[in-house]
């Protein structure tokens, strides 16, 4: 297995009010992860709304994660798009920075055919002296990796791994299926962690665990432990606040309740736009009956 198992943060990107990076709010909340046990920090990827970045602001986001990961634990830093040439430069300076991996999403937009995939990602491969996680998310990128496209790009040595964020179950059993054993199937959707590691997988790239880290780990190490009723009564808990960070647009309901539990600032960068009243009643809800707020209130309060 690689190192990126168990549950990985898919961290935000705070902003302040003018829209510049929050570079005190991402150091605290990258501390907060460690201090929760997180298996591995990734910065930049969707739920860090890496498409508003700047490339300057991009590569300050990584460093800062590394500065502050200090070989605790990896670093997968967020590299994708649709041009194979300046994902290559960027992973290029991002390993410079010292991360430990690149997470590669699909290229959007232009919808290459599966050949047009495996050739950019063995590009980016052959390109980037680092392991490659790659990032299966077709509701946003309007192309699918199909399995025996994955299964020609696990063959690439430093392809180790995959988020599988398709969202259809049996897609996901078909890759757990289809890999060899040295390469990570690893789950996009926090809500079915416990069934695609059922299916064969390894653990989660998570969005929740920006709010629970350590509920979310433990749910993670509970499945691949093997106590699925564990970590089912664990989900049960948490269930309703993994729905409703998906009421609206990633991240917009997941940064209201960080802004609720005094985490970090309200703001999003265009086009992500505010919650609508309704969202931000609904959010605030679940975390008052799941104990969130009053947790960080007590947690500020020390």
């Amino acid at each position: 297995m690689s190192i990126f198992t168990g549950c990985g943060t898919a961290i935000v990107t705070p902003f302040r009010h003018d829209l510049s990076l929050d570079e005190s709010a991402l150091r605290k909340l990258i501390r907060r992860q460690i201090d929760a046990g997180i298996d591995y920090l990734v910065p930049c990827g969707t739920t860090g709304e890496s498409p508003t970045l700047s490339r300057e602001e991009h590569v300050r986001v990584v460093a800062i994660t590394v500065e502050e990961a200090r070989g605790q634990l990896p670093v997968l830093a967020g590299a994708g798009g649709y041009n194979t040439a300046d994902v290559i430069a960027l992973g290029n300076e991002l390993e410079k920075l010292g991360v430990d991996g690149l997470l590669s999403v699909n290229p959007y937009y232009n919808r290459p055919t599966q050949e047009g995939l495996y050739q950019h990602f063995k590009a980016i491969a052959e390109g980037v002296p680092l392991p490659i996680v790659l990032y299966n998310i077709p509701g946003r990128t309007s192309v699918n990796i199909e399995t025996p496209t994955l299964r020609r790009l696990a063959e690439i040595d430093n392809i180790v791994a995959v988020k599988e964020a398709s969202g259809n179950i049996n897609q996901m059993a078909a890759v757990c299926h289809a890999m060899p054993d040295d390469f990570d199937v690893l789950c996009g959707d926090d809500a079915i962690t416990i069934a695609l590691i059922a299916l064969g997988g390894r653990g989660i790239i998570s969005v929740t665990s920006n709010e629970i880290p350590a509920e979310m780990t433990k749910i993670a190490h509970l499945a691949m432990d093997g106590d699925f009723a564990g970590a089912r009564a664990m989900q049960r808990a948490w269930m309703p606040l993994m729905e409703v960070n998906f009421i609206e647009s990633n991240p917009i309901p997941l940064k209201t309740a960080m802004a609720m539990m005094g985490l970090l600032e309200p703001v999003w960068r265009l086009p992500m736009t505010p919650p609508s009243a309704e969202t931000r009643a609904r959010v605030e809800a679940v975390l008052r009956s799941t104990g969130l707020l009053e947790r960080e209130r007590i947690a500020h309060a020390v």
